[in-house]
């Protein structure tokens, strides 16, 4: 498995990137499509206090040790493709020995979701051209929690309480 995490780029162009470019990945690193992944992190690159996105990326590719050989062809793909969405890129690599990967793949399900596989699930209770509740949706919740919750000892306690 190679994980190629991208630090300083948008969740969604990092997306769009991996849909574009597993493949040729894939091929220049000599694995299956299947085992390139991608990640994004909710994050952002800062330098001095500034940040840096989208002026400064930085790329962590992670993969078998096999694949050190590749690495020039791999990162020249990387910088020359991802260039359009960012100024400055760096790219390191990093390696592990397959003895180090453990991975559990439930045979129930499909390895990924893909765009032939994903469920679109709908609200059923909302109906097209209905407003949005904007309101206070927790008014009265204090006094509603205080009553359902208070217990008294004396069944004639003078404390304002249904009991």
């Amino acid at each position: 498995m190679v994980t190629i995490s991208i630090y300083g780029l948008d969740q969604y162009v990092v997306g769009h990137y991996s849909k574009e470019h597993t493949a040729n990945i894939a091929s220049l690193l000599e694995v299956d499509e299947a085992d390139v992944v991608f990640y994004s992190p909710n994050a952002y690159v800062f330098h001095s206090g500034v940040e840096q996105t989208s002026w400064n990326t930085i790329v962590k590719v992670n993969a078998p040790e096999q694949c050190e050989k590749l690495e020039d062809k791999v990162a020249n793909y990387i910088i020359k493709t991802l260039k359009e969405f960012s100024i400055h890129l760096v790219v390191e690599f990093s390696y592990y020995h397959k003895h180090h990967r453990y991975e559990f793949v439930n045979k129930e399900y499909p390895r990924f979701i893909s765009e032939e596989n994903v469920v679109n699930v709908e609200d059923e209770e909302y109906q097209e051209g209905e407003e949005i509740y904007d309101g206070n949706m927790f008014e009265g919740f204090e006094e509603k929690y205080d009553e359902a919750h208070h217990h008294c000892d004396d069944d004639h306690c003078d404390c304002g309480h249904k009991h």
